[in-house]
């Protein structure tokens, strides 16, 4: 995504930083994916987040914000969260975003699109999207500025952030829209050994796991969830979530992830695609 836009952010230790994704609004309020009226789920998210977490430093979403990219979704998506929130908020295109609508949107509070200062933590946000397509890719100014933005700040703990998954979650069917480059964004990450943490979403699903030092983290989505293990299409009865991380100043990482309870959404458990 182009754009070099920051922010730097003041607050308690450890940092709280807040990380929802593939929200799927769509054109008009109360639309709905595979049965589910997405504007609800992400409002039940953000109550869950409002009555669980005190203190927030920032939020990112990490894309898939909107099914049809029409400004008026961006619009809503930023509103609705400005409605609970006034922490600093960042975002980045999934598969079904417009990078060009998102970077032009006519709105006053547009989130971050690139870099988050958060205490000696430093959030990068990657575009992986490829126009007109599912699957993910990173082009070579994206990973230049990745290189040297981390050769810029070797000194403080990182967590880089993107839509696409950049390893194999395990589902065969999503695991065909990975990035399709993710060597090469592995091979700058290795390049600098403050990369703590790669988190991301798409996969609708939980991933954790390691390559080499750094985490591999994957976080809900705050709609309809993906069942984990399945090579075709299956719809989870998970709840919608998020994930929340605690950032050390040392360069400790704690995270966790929580889910909506108490709802009773109508979702097409037997759809074979969306």
């Amino acid at each position: 995504m182009a754009g070099k836009v920051s922010t730097t952010i003041a607050g308690a230790k450890p940092m709280r930083l807040v990380h929802i994704t593939d929200t799927h609004l769509g054109m008009a309020d109360g639309e709905t994916l595979l049965g589910l009226n997405t504007d609800q789920s992400l409002k039940d998210v953000l109550e869950l987040i409002q009555r669980e977490q005190p203190h927030i430093d920032a939020m990112v979403c990490t894309g898939d914000i909107a099914s049809s990219p029409e400004p008026d979704c961006y619009r809503r998506y930023i509103d609705t969260v400005l409605e609970r929130f006034a922490c600093p908020q960042g975002w980045l295109p999934g598969n079904h975003d417009s990078t060009e609508v998102m970077l032009n949107l006519d709105h006053p509070h547009l989130p971050v699109c690139r870099t988050m200062d958060m205490g000696a933590w430093l959030i990068v946000l990657l575009d992986s999207s490829v126009p007109g397509h599912v699957h993910g890719e990173l082009t070579a100014s994206e990973l230049g500025f990745l290189d040297d933005t981390l050769s810029a700040n070797a000194d403080r703990p990182t967590l880089v952030m993107l839509h696409h998954q950049p390893v194999a979650v395990g589902s065969g069917w999503i695991d065909q829209y990975i990035v399709r480059n993710s060597e090469q964004l592995f091979a700058v990450i290795e390049r600098h050994s403050q990369v703590k943490a790669l988190s991301w979403g798409h996969v609708h699903q939980l991933f954790d796991e390691y390559r080499g030092g750094v985490q591999l983290l994957a976080t809900p989505s705050t709609c309809v969830q993906f069942k984990p293990d399945c090579d075709d299409f299956t719809v989870d009865t998970a709840m919608p979530g998020y994930r929340w991380y605690d950032l050390y100043p040392d360069g400790r990482m704690e995270t966790g992830i929580a889910r909506v309870t108490g709802k009773d959404y109508v979702i097409d458990y037997r759809s074979a695609g969306y």
